[in-house]
């Protein structure tokens, strides 16, 4: 194995002051269900620019080294969450971490997200992650019609009160990063209560009370550790901490406005 300091031939005709391509090593940790080597760690060097992204990494190696390499992606642009892996340990989206943001003097590690069973690779059974989603009713809930050819009105103010938990993308990053969730799989983690938030402070929906009583459960809100794990994990930059925060402060309130 080699580490990630030697330079590869730069194409041809290509500018003297042009980016050049180096050699990056990853250390990916691999599993197949399908043999009984169980989980290793494999290498694999890769010719890479800087600006080149882990997901492009990965898929050099699929399409030239490694054709039984498992992971999922999908949009490739930080909007399907579908390729939540850690990277050098922290949970991230291999299509938004560019090989410049990392140290590529040491091997990068690369691994499946954790705390959700691991089918092959980097691929784990998000069921139980939407399980938990599903559970918290994440639907607008209206007991009353609009107006016949009429919208249900919202004002600024009101929609700005959810705003930020309508960015998230069901990658699991977040769930996957808290260590409350690694140890106890019936918690209902942060993305789950992000997506109730999102719909406990809508001021068009009718079921807050609702999903405040589901959240007001042993494995609900209040197994939050405030660790803020869950924060530094999400791409797209959510306040999941303060999300939690303040549907804990509207249980014991009974205040969502």
């Amino acid at each position: 194995m080699s580490t990630a300091t030697a330079e590869v031939d730069q194409t041809p005709g290509a500018p003297d002051d042009a980016p050049k391509p180096f050699t990056v090593t990853l250390l990916i940790r691999r599993f197949n269900p399908e043999n009984d080597r169980g989980v290793y760690w494999e290498d694999f060097d890769v010719p890479m620019y800087p600006t080149d992204r882990i997901l492009d990494a990965l898929h050099r190696i699929k399409w030239d080294q490694d054709g039984t390499l498992a992971f999922r992606r999908s949009c490739a642009h930080g909007i399907c969450g579908s390729d939540a892996m850690r990277i050098n340990g922290r949970n991230r989206l291999a299509c938004k971490t560019l090989v410049k943001d990392l140290d590529i003097s040491k091997p990068i590690y690369v691994e499946a997200i954790k705390g959700l069973p691991l089918e092959k690779d980097l691929i784990v059974d998000m069921e139980p992650f939407f399980e938990s989603y599903r559970a918290v009713q994440p639907f607008l809930v209206a007991n009353s019609a609009p107006e016949p050819g009429k919208e249900r009105v919202q004002d600024i103010a009101s929609r700005e009160r959810f705003d930020d938990t309508t960015k998230c993308i069901l990658c699991a990053a977040c769930t996957s990063s808290c260590p409350v969730f690694w140890t106890d799989g019936q918690y209902f983690g942060p993305a789950a209560i992000v997506n109730a938030h999102r719909f406990i402070f809508d001021s068009r929906d009718d079921n807050a009370q609702v999903r405040l009583d589901i959240l007001n459960d042993r494995e609900g809100v209040w197994r939050c550790r405030t660790t803020f794990n869950c924060s530094e994990a999400c791409p797209r930059g959510i306040q999941v901490t303060k999300a939690i925060a303040e549907v804990k402060a509207a249980i014991r309130t009974g205040k969502t406005s």
